[in-house]
């Protein structure tokens, strides 16, 4: 059964540097999305429009009366929909490359089908007016979201490059594998840490997570450590071995995991200013794809499904250094 982008794959060809590009801006929107959320939460506008979809019950867009909390709320939903429509360019660039690769089209659906569900818990947290428990939930998703962009886009730069996918050992890889591990617990308890803090999204009195706030981050803290120890193990087991790949992209992750780590004891004994939160929630994502990236090369494969353009279907490969 063929679909419109199998026939129009039939008729159009585009070539790898658009679905370069399509990835590679889907996942900078993808990482935007985090920052534009965290500055909702920050300036108190995560109630500036008080209904979803719409802005008010009457209008789409935020009236005047509504003020800069209504523009930044609708500005972030906005960038939402810029979202789906790279998205939906990655897709349709992805199926008309001369050799489509199926493994690259379904990472684009995946992200496409993570954006319907982040609107949706959008939508949940405005009805129940910032549950700190569905705000957490908004906030995961968008690292979903960053978390399948950057498999994609990681794929797509495999598929470009000449060179054959190296070999780590078993010892690299379940480091590699550790740190992905530790860094997911560690964005999992930051979630916790934000939805215990001051910032609650809005200026009127929303609940809090009930937890106590110090001992969360210390807890957030002590997580944070053993990914820095996991990282130093990992830069030590693939300095000596063919995994090149692997050492550079740990050294990485060690630069954007030490800039973090201040930003976040800055803000810390600085009192939680608005600034460094938003610089604190663009580190996590920037770690959370160094982490993710940081596995990919370490496992040292890349799966390839090609797709012929008469809308046969797909056969599956694996390609092991």
């Amino acid at each position: 059964m063929k679909t419109p982008l199998s026939w129009l794959a039939e008729r159009v060809q585009v070539g790898p540097a658009n679905l370069t590009i399509a990835a590679g801006t889907a996942l900078v929107a993808s990482v935007m999305i985090v920052v534009t959320g965290s500055i909702v939460r920050v300036t108190g506008s995560g109630l500036g429009c008080d209904t979803w979809p719409n802005c008010t019950a009457e209008t789409l867009a935020p009236t005047a009366e509504m003020g800069v909390h209504g523009l930044i709320e609708f500005g972030n939903r906005l960038l939402a929909v810029v979202l789906c429509v790279i998205v939906g360019w990655l897709i349709v660039v992805a199926r008309l490359q001369r050799d489509a690769d199926s493994v690259i089209t379904r990472w684009a659906w995946a992200q496409f089908w993570v954006i319907v569900l982040n609107a949706v818990v959008g939508g949940i947290t405005v009805w129940t007016r910032l549950s700190p428990y569905v705000v957490a939930g908004h906030f995961l998703a968008a690292m979903l979201l960053v978390t399948a962009a950057t498999v994609t886009w990681h794929k797509v730069r495999a598929r470009e490059d000449a060179r054959p996918p190296e070999a780590s050992g078993p010892k690299v890889r379940r480091l590699a594998g550790v740190l992905l591990t530790a860094t997911a617990a560690l964005v999992f308890l930051g979630a916790l840490v934000t939805g215990t803090g001051p910032h609650a999204g809005d200026s009127a009195d929303v609940p809090r997570m009930p937890f106590d706030w110090t001992v969360v981050t210390v807890l957030h803290g002590a997580v944070a450590a053993l990914a820095g120890i996991v990282a130093l193990a990992l830069w030590f087991a693939s300095r000596h071995t063919v995994t090149a790949r692997v050492h550079w992209r740990t050294t990485v992750f060690l630069v954007l995991f030490a800039t973090q780590a201040a930003v976040g004891v800055f803000q810390v004994a600085s009192g939680l200013p608005e600034l460094a939160v938003v610089l604190h929630l663009l580190g996590s994502a920037l770690v959370w794809i160094g982490a993710v990236r940081v596995l990919l090369d370490a496992r040292g494969d890349v799966e390839h499904g090609p797709v012929s353009t008469s809308g046969a279907q797909p056969t599956a490969s694996r390609t092991r250094g």
